[in-house]
C-alpha cells in the first residue's frame, strides 16, 4: 500500500501524522511511504530523518494526495486540501465532523473513506487515539488558564496557587473524563481550589479516590453549574459525547454569574464547544472577551507542543495504520471492530450515526 503523509496546513499546527519509526516499520513490511517535504519540521523531524527511515520525500501536498492509497494526517483536511482528495481514498485523521457541517458535506462530496481518530474504539470501549491528545489538552488548559488570568492578558490578575494569607484560584472543570482528570491533576499541583463536575456518579467516586485533597467533586446539574460559575476564576470545558456535538452546559446569560476577568478554556471546541459563546480561535489569536469573560477556544491546543504531541499521537496511531496497510480496509475492519466504528464517511454516505443526526443527513451502516 502507498501511505502518504502531507504537511499540516491548519494555522499554527506543528504536528505531523507519522514519525520516522513509523516509516521504518511500514517500509520494512513492504509498503511505500511518501512524505511531503518539511512535513515534520514543526515537530523537529527533518526530511533526512524520514529518508533514512525509508520514506520518499516529495515536493508538494498534491504529490502526496495524487498517489497515496492511505493518507495519514493529524487535523481535518482544510479547504485547500479538499480538491486533492480522491474518490475511494482512505483518509485517517482527526475529523470532528459534528463541529462543522461545511467540512462534513465537502468531505462527503469527495467520495473518500474518512476514518476518524476520535471515534476509533479500543478493546475496552475506550477511545485510544483521542486519549493522548486529551491528556495533553487537559494539562495545557491549566497552563493556558494561568497565563490568561494575568492582568496584561485581560484576566482577573490571579495567581493560581495564591500565597500565604491570600486564597488560591478557584477552578471549575466541567467533565471528569480524560481532559478533566488531567486538568485537575495539574491544577492540584498548582495548589488551586479545584472542583470537577460530571453526570456519572461512578466516575466521580473514582476521581474522589485518586485526586488529592484540594480537588472536590460535584454532580453536574444546572444548580451546581451556576453556583460554580459564581466562584470560578477559571472554567475548563471538558465534556465529550463521542462523535456528536458537545452539549451546551453554559449559556451566554450564565456569564453574568461570573467574575469580571474570569477565564474560560473550552477544550470541547473541537466538537462545537460546551459554552454558548464559544467560537474557534487559533494559537496566533487565541482569546476574545464576551461580557467581561476571557474566552480561550483554540481548536488544536496540542499543536502548540508539536514535538510532545506528535510522538504521543504516533505511538497510538501506528498499530492501526499498520493494520490497515497490511490487511486493507475490509480486512482491518473485519479483524478489529474498533476500526470499523471509526469509519465516519464512506463512498459519499454518512456511516456514523451521531454525525448523521447532528446535520439531519441519512445514516447508512458501514459494510465492508
Amino acid at each position: 500500500m502507498i501511505v502518504g503523509v502531507p504537511k499540516e496546513v491548519k494555522q499554527d499546527e506543528y504536528r505531523v501524522g507519522m514519525i520516522p519509526a513509523g516509516v521504518e516499520e511500514l517500509t520494512t513490511a513492504g509498503h511505500l511511504v511518501i512524505v511531503e517535504t518539511q512535513a515534520g519540521i514543526g515537530s523537529g523531524i527533518t526530511d533526512e530523518q524520514y529518508r533514512a527511515a525509508g520514506a520518499d520525500i516529495v515536493a508538494t501536498a498534491a504529490d502526496v494526495w495524487s498517489v497515496a492509497d492511505l493518507v495519514v494526517k493529524v487535523k481535518e483536511p482544510q479547504p485547500s486540501e479538499w480538491p486533492l482528495i480522491r474518490q475511494g481514498q482512505l483518509v485517517f485523521t482527526y475529523f470532528h465532523f459534528a463541529a462543522s457541517e461545511e467540512l462534513t458535506k465537502n468531505i462527503l462530496a469527495t467520495g473518500c473513506t474518512a476514518i476518524a481518530y476520535e471515534t476509533l474504539r479500543g478493546p475496552k470501549g475506550d477511545l485510544p487515539l483521542l486519549t493522548p491528545m486529551s491528556e495533553i489538552a487537559g494539562r495545557m488548559s491549566i497552563q493556558e488558564g494561568a497565563k490568561y488570568l494575568e492582568k496584561p492578558q485581560l484576566g482577573r490578575g490571579i495567581l493560581l496557587a495564591g500565597v500565604p494569607g491570600v486564597a488560591p484560584a478557584h477552578i471549575t472543570i466541567l467533565g471528569g473524563g480524560v481532559v478533566g482528570k488531567n486538568a485537575a491533576k495539574i491544577a492540584a499541583g498548582f495548589q488551586a481550589d479545584v472542583v470537577i463536575l460530571d453526570i456519572n456518579v461512578e466516575r466521580l467516586r473514582y476521581l474522589e479516590d485518586v485526586m488529592p485533597a484540594n480537588v472536590n467533586t460535584l454532580f453536574s446539574d444546572r444548580h451546581n453549574i451556576r453556583e460554580q460559575l459564581r466562584l470560578a476564576d477559571l472554567v475548563i470545558g471538558a465534556v465529550l459525547v463521542e462523535g456528536a456535538r458537545a452539549p451546551r452546559l453554559v449559556s451566554r446569560s450564565d456569564l453574568q454569574y461570573m467574575k469580571p476577568g474570569a477565564v474560560i478554556i473550552d477544550v470541547a471546541v473541537d466538537q462545537g464547544g460546551c459554552i454558548e459563546t464559544t467560537k474557534p480561535t487559533t494559537h496566533s489569536n487565541p482569546t476574545y472577551v464576551v461580557d467581561g469573560i476571557v474566552h480561550y477556544c483554540v481548536t488544536n491546543m496540542p499543536g502548540a507542543v508539536g514535538r510532545t504531541s506528535t510522538y504521543a499521537l504516533c505511538n497510538v496511531t501506528l498499530p492501526y495504520v499498520m493494520k490497515i496497510a497490511q490487511l486493507g480496509l475490509a480486512g482491518a475492519c473485519g479483524q478489529d471492530s474498533g476500526i470499523r466504528h471509526a469509519v465516519n464517511l464512506h463512498a459519499g454516505q454518512v456511516t456514523n450515526a451521531a454525525v448523521a443526526k447532528t446535520f439531519g443527513l441519512p445514516y447508512v451502516e458501514f459494510h465492508f
